[in-house]
């Protein structure tokens, strides 16, 4: 039993002295996320598109808790704004410990009606630059023989949606990405696993929120009977960050209130 309680002591979540990647972080899920794995002792590289020169509400929140920010700010569906964030990562001069590949965009059109350059860029910032930013790190995390990288799915990674066949195939991809690289870096001490975020409550479900029959219908499929909170992805995220998930590999994590359950 000692070795046991000693495991699940709050040491085990402790990430001081940790380098976190995260992108997407400027609002949401990103944001929230950021200041979860800073308030655990990490700091945190801040990557967004449209990322403030200052570093923004990002840097303010993680510097507020004693950890350090860089941001930097890349066009995910640029292939050379990709590279370039990468050659800027390595210039930092500190290994990275945790990749939290969180940024995403959806587009909203029916099959039928669904533009082929709309499908294009999807793709490229749901999957395609996901997978180039975890392939360069990860390829260090293996040859240190640890490290941490974090997806974010969706329930539609699990379902199939109705007008969003890009982002549906995206999430199924990440789905099947993060079960791809734990099978080849698992044996490496390098965790690869995801969360799949049910309806929560930030400015891309503001929309959903304010209408007041949608809202009713998701929350009637809701077990938990609320939106989630930032906050809930957000500490999932330190624990896929943490040792307490080192023997987690190629999980897709719902957290979802329920609504898979149902």
């Amino acid at each position: 039993m000692e070795a046991i309680e000693a495991r699940l002591a709050p040491s085990v979540f402790d990430l001081s002295g940790k380098l976190a990647v995260v992108t997407g972080v400027r609002r949401g899920l990103g944001l929230a996320i950021a200041e979860a794995l800073a308030s655990s002792g990490a700091d945190i590289v801040g990557v967004s598109r449209h990322l403030e020169l200052d570093g923004g509400e990002a840097r303010a929140r993680v510097e507020a808790l004693g950890r350090q920010f860089c941001g930097i700010a890349a066009d995910l569906s640029d292939r050379a704004s990709v590279g370039q964030l990468i050659t800027g990562i390595a210039d930092l001069g500190r290994s990275v410990d945790i990749l939290v590949n969180n940024a995403g965009i959806i587009h909203r059109d029916p099959a039928v009606a669904h533009g082929i350059d709309e499908w294009d860029r999807v793709i490229e910032v749901n999957l395609t630059a996901q997978f180039v930013l975890a392939q360069a790190l990860g390829k260090q995390m293996v040859s240190r023989g640890y490290g941490k990288v974090i997806f974010t799915a969706s329930m539609l990674s699990f379902q199939g949606g109705v007008n969003v066949p890009s982002y549906t195939a995206s999430k199924h991809g990440v789905a099947g990405l993060t079960k791809a690289l734990a099978n080849e870096w698992a044996a490496s001490g390098v965790n690869v696993n995801a969360i799949a975020p049910g309806y929560i409550a930030t400015d891309n479900t503001q929309a959903l929120r304010e209408d007041p029959i949608r809202s009713a219908a998701i929350l009637e499929r809701i077990p938990a009977g609320r939106w989630g909170a930032p906050s809930d992805i957000a500490w999932t995220a330190v624990f896929l960050a943490s040792h307490a998930s080192d023997y987690m590999n190629g999980a897709v994590v719902p957290v979802d209130g329920g609504w898979l359950g149902r």
